[in-house]
């Protein structure tokens, strides 16, 4: 079982973006992957910096998009829990 957490994917990469530290944020997302039992080689991980919603506490957020080399659709669930906010 990996580690517990308290902070989100989303949130993680955003403070690496924020600090950065942007690249390591593809080998964070990997690790998360193989924490999923998801192979990170049969992913293309490509970051989007957005603005944050109205009343959070950050200025920018950084959303993960998952793409599958083979061409097939990503688990909906996956790219969920990838962009899950706190």
């Amino acid at each position: 079982m990996g580690r517990i957490n308290p902070y989100t994917l989303q949130m993680q990469i955003t403070r690496m973006f924020d600090q950065g530290q942007s690249f390591f944020a593809t080998t964070k997302v990997q690790e998360w992957l193989k924490e999923r039992n998801q192979n990170p080689l049969d992913y293309d991980i490509v970051f989007h910096q957005k603005p944050a919603p109205p009343g959070s506490k950050e200025v920018m957020v950084v959303e993960i998009e998952l793409r599958r080399k083979d061409g097939q659709p990503v688990d909906a669930w996956l790219q969920e829990q990838a962009n899950l906010h706190a």
